[in-house]
């Protein structure tokens, strides 16, 4: 069964489209073996939901023979794992839950979370539920899916953890913002990942203000705390990017990005592309974008998966210390048949931008490129898109206030 949690934008591509391959994901899911209500094995993360806050659901994901392979985006992506393999792995992680105020930092479960995800290999527990839990994969745009969530009836951890100590140096520093701990620990080489499980299970953060934090909030704040520090870094360069376009796929998630010689700014479009030409006359395209100031709310139409792809687009322009203004446009085709989570777009953008790019000289060569790219790709005018870009309408006003000095 494919439960798709309720978003404020229920008509994006990424999330229309699990529903259309239900028996898909049902199918693979009963290739598994039988459940069962007690058992022995390994988990290698916790899921902290949203609803009832402050009082929400927190659960240990795992099964038996569970091992890293399972929640590891870095470890699919290098031995090339496809949407099935990945569906596959994650409709038998067994999210066993229970009940917990965000500040229960005494509780015995609260404590047993807290060291799975600190941990830096998966952990070996014994978990006790209340029923016998049935195969399903959860599903959303922005979290890596799990399987059957069932309430858990007691368990215990058989192992001693393997905590990193630059991990127990933040845990024990209750001293230390949890944005300041975020962008140590990423200087270390800890990523996204491992960064969001800490920040969920309230390991961070001055000691006053620790809380458990619901994962799909967690992983767009670790995404847009690493980047806002990169921002205020590239501002600092006066050097600027030249006219650059990168193009890179991942899994059905084909990306053009287009970076300008201007000061920092960013947009984003996101449109679902069909392999069927009659229904690309009436596409639905969400963007969000944010000016040098930033922005001052969350971005609701592209959600996760905007500050999943400025991160990676920031982390280059540091690397090659030049500032710019990029407008990155995503197009979803039927080949992404569910949504896998942000990570997907950290990873395309990020590899996208390891491409070597195509150099242009001026603005308008760049531009006639990308339209005969996207029409020679998909059969369409891209236009539509470029002509509601605020980040181009933005860019031209500039140039003509420029023009007065």
């Amino acid at each position: 069964m494919v439960r798709m949690p309720k978003e404020k934008n229920e008509e994006h591509p990424v999330l229309k489209n699990a529903h259309l391959f239900y028996e898909r994901i049902k199918e693979i899911s009963d290739k598994h073996p039988k459940p069962k209500e007690d058992f022995f094995g390994a988990s290698p993360n916790l899921f902290v939901g949203r609803y009832g806050y402050p009082n929400i659901n927190v659960g240990i994901l795992s099964n038996e023979h569970v091992n890293e392979d399972y929640d590891n985006p870095k470890i699919w992506y290098e031995k090339g794992f496809d949407i099935p393999k990945i569906v596959s792995m994650r409709s038998f992680l067994i999210n066993s839950n229970f009940k917990s105020n965000i500040k229960s930092f005494n509780d015995r479960l609260f404590d047993m979370t807290r060291e799975v995800a600190m941990a830096k290999k998966p952990v070996d527990v014994e978990i006790n539920l209340e029923k016998k839990p049935h195969y399903r994969l959860e599903v959303s745009s922005d979290i890596t899916p799990y399987g059957p969530t069932v309430k858990m009836k007691k368990a215990q951890i058989t192992e001693n953890p393997s905590i990193p100590t630059k991990v127990e140096k933040v845990y024990s520093q209750d001293d230390l913002k949890a944005s300041d701990a975020m962008n140590y620990l990423s200087r270390h080489e800890f990523d996204e990942r491992y960064l969001t499980k800490l920040l969920s299970a309230g390991t961070m953060g001055l000691k006053a203000g620790r809380k458990l934090v619901p994962t799909r909030w967690s992983i767009t704040a670790v995404d847009d705390t690493l980047g806002k520090k990169h921002i205020k870094d590239i501002k600092d360069y006066t050097s600027r990017t030249n006219y650059h376009v990168f193009s890179g796929d991942y899994m059905g998630n084909y990306y053009i990005i287009l970076l300008f010689p201007e000061i920092w700014s960013y947009e984003l479009f996101e449109t679902y592309m069909p392999k069927d030409d009659s229904k690309k006359k009436d596409l639905k395209t969400f963007t969000d974008y944010e000016g040098m100031n930033g922005r001052k709310e969350y971005a609701y139409n592209t959600m996760g998966g905007y500050y999943a792809a400025r991160l990676p687009v920031l982390e280059h322009l540091k690397r090659v210390k030049r500032q710019g203004s990029a407008l990155v446009l995503r197009f979803v085709t039927d080949d992404y048949w569910v949504p896998l989570g942000v990570w997907v777009v950290r990873q395309t953008v990020r590899t996208t931008l390891e491409n070597k790019p195509l150099e242009f000289g001026s603005k308008e060569l760049m531009l006639k490129y990308v339209k005969i790219l996207v029409q020679k790709k998909f059969g369409y005018d891209v236009d539509n898109l470029l002509t509601n870009s605020r980040l181009l309408k933005e860019m031209k006003s500039q140039a003509k206030l420029n023009s007065f000095f």
